[in-house]
This record gives C-alpha cells, structure tokens and sequence, in this order.
C-alpha cells in the first residue's frame, strides 16, 4: 500500500510545484541524471549476483526482450509507413515496449501471489526489462534521436552506459558466486529506493494536460499496446504454443502486463524523443494499468 501512495504523492507532487513560479520546473533533467547514473545502477548491483540461473528462467527473462522487439518491430514499420517523426517513433518504442516490472511489479505482484512471487519478479526485471532499458533502449534512444544510424557512437554511448557498466560488473559477480559487503548491499539498497520518488516526481514536474495536444491519439495507441496487446501475445505464446502453465508464467504475464516502464520514459526525455508524451504515458499509464491488471489478473487464473 506504502508503494501506492508514494507513487501517486511524487506524481501530484512534481504536477503542484509546475504551477509554482519560482520553482525551477527544468530541474527533471538533472534529477532523470540522478536516476541513470546512480540509482539504477546501484539496484543492478543489489540484485543480479543474487540470481541462480537455470533453463526454466528463460521465460520470464525472455519477455521483456520479447516485449521491446515486438515494441520495435510495431512502431518502426508503422511510422515509416505513416510518416512519423524518428522522435516520435522513438518514444513510442520506449514507452510502450517496456513494462514497469520494478516499481509497480513489485508491490503488485507481492499482493497478489504473495512474497515468494518476487523471485519471479525479479527475473522479469532485472536480466530482462532493466537490460534491455540498459542496451537497446540506449541504442534506440541514440538512434531515433540522432535521425542517423552512428553505430559507433551509439555503441560507445551503450558501452559507457552506467546501469550497463554495473550489469556487466554485476554478471561477473554472479559468475565469481560473490557478493558484495552487507554495509554496501545495504547502501545500494537506500540509493535504489530513490528512483520511484525521483522519477515519478520528474514525471509529474514534464506531465501537461492539454485537451488539444497532438499526442492523444498516440498515447491512446501506446497505451492500447502496452496494456493489452503485448501481454496478449506473450499469453499466447507462453500459454498456447510453448505449453508453460506454472506460477511463475502467471506472474510473468502480470509483469509484462504493466503500466510503461519510468526509466523508459526518462531515456526518451533525456534524447529529446518527445518528452510530454513520454510523461503522459506514464501518468495516464499508471491509473489505467490498475483496471487493465485486474482483467489480466482474472485471466491468467485460467492458466
């Protein structure tokens, strides 16, 4: 419930303060530095030399990687086709090709299958959506920002990535079976709870509510694939195809099920890729995921 409240306190929060004149409203762009740079970081650190690897771990990995090419794959090929700006399509493939696995993952999946469930959640997470936000996600950024395929620099910005440096380090970890200090686990710990204020509130300070903006119609878009059509086909192909039909299938689909990722919309707004709409998907996201979940968590009973 603690979750809840701090997520919609900082959103309405960061709403409040872009009324206040003397409150410098630009601050998000140092405070999304922040949430890159230290916190993301220090959860990858927390959590993946923790992970014990096996072949069944493979689903839930996998659909976040899944998502984001489906994502990809969508949206490129339908604003090529429509004349969409690389911006636009950019942010599109961001925010609805990543799910908030972390954030709203946790709490909701802790409610509803109980704490041994965060194992699975943590799968979902951290090797899948937080490294696909880490790799491809940078790459995307870099790429639809800049309009022109720089693969040297795009693979220069992926390779000095802070959150990818720390995933690398943290593989390496798991690998040497070794953990960290309990001191410095317990310092990555507080650093990472940050992110959730910090990135709701640069949400809230970047999200406007104007009936006439252009972007409606695509975060109606957006939103309908992020929420619907993306945990649909990894229903389906979980489900009906490869035949999978345990606990851990079940919480993975509400994973995926999700409102847009947060880090996923700070990238966006950080190259520019059509900041308001990158906000937008997360402050609408979030209250309509709520319905969204509860169908999906009906659904996936029948499994």
């Amino acid at each position: 419930m603690n979750n809840f409240i701090i997520i919609f306190f900082f959103l309405f929060l960061g709403l409040l303060l872009q009324n206040v004149k003397r409150f410098p409203t630009h601050i998000y762009k140092t405070i999304n530095k922040i949430v890159i740079y230290i916190c993301l970081p220090a959860i990858t650190l927390y959590h993946i030399p923790k992970i014990k690897w096996s072949n069944e771990l493979l689903f839930p990995i996998g659909a976040g990687w899944i998502s984001f090419f489906l994502a990809f794959v969508f949206f490129h090929f339908l604003g090529r086709r429509l004349g969409w700006s690389n911006k636009l399509i950019g942010c599109l493939v961001l925010t609805a090709g990543l799910s908030n696995s972390s954030f709203l993952g946790y709490p909701i999946v802790e409610a509803l299958f109980g704490k041994k469930g965060l194992e699975t959640a943590v799968l979902v997470d951290q090797p899948g959506t937080f490294v696909v936000v880490s790799t491809l996600g940078v790459f995307v950024a870099a790429f639809y920002s800049k309009g022109s395929p720089d693969f040297k620099s795009i693979a220069k910005k992926i390779i000095l990535f802070p959150p990818f440096i720390t995933f690398v380090v943290s593989c390496l970890l798991n690998v040497l079976d070794y953990d960290l200090d309990l001191n410095i686990q317990s310092l990555l710990l507080k650093l990472g709870s940050l992110v959730t204020p910090l990135a709701l509130f640069s949400v809230g300070l970047q999200l406007t509510f104007d009936r006439k903006s252009k972007h409606w119609k695509f975060l109606r878009l957006g939103l309908f694939f992020r929420l619907i059509v993306t945990p649909l086909i990894i229903f389906i192909l979980y489900v009906f195809i490869f035949n999978q039909h345990s606990e851990a299938i079940k919480i993975t689909i509400i994973e995926i099920a999700m409102a847009p990722m947060i880090t996923g919309a700070i990238l966006a707004s950080t190259y520019g890729l059509k900041p308001k709409l990158s906000s937008m998907m997360i402050g609408f996201g979030i209250p309509i995921s709520f319905v969204t979940l509860a169908i999906w968590y009906f659904v996936v009973g029948f499994i």
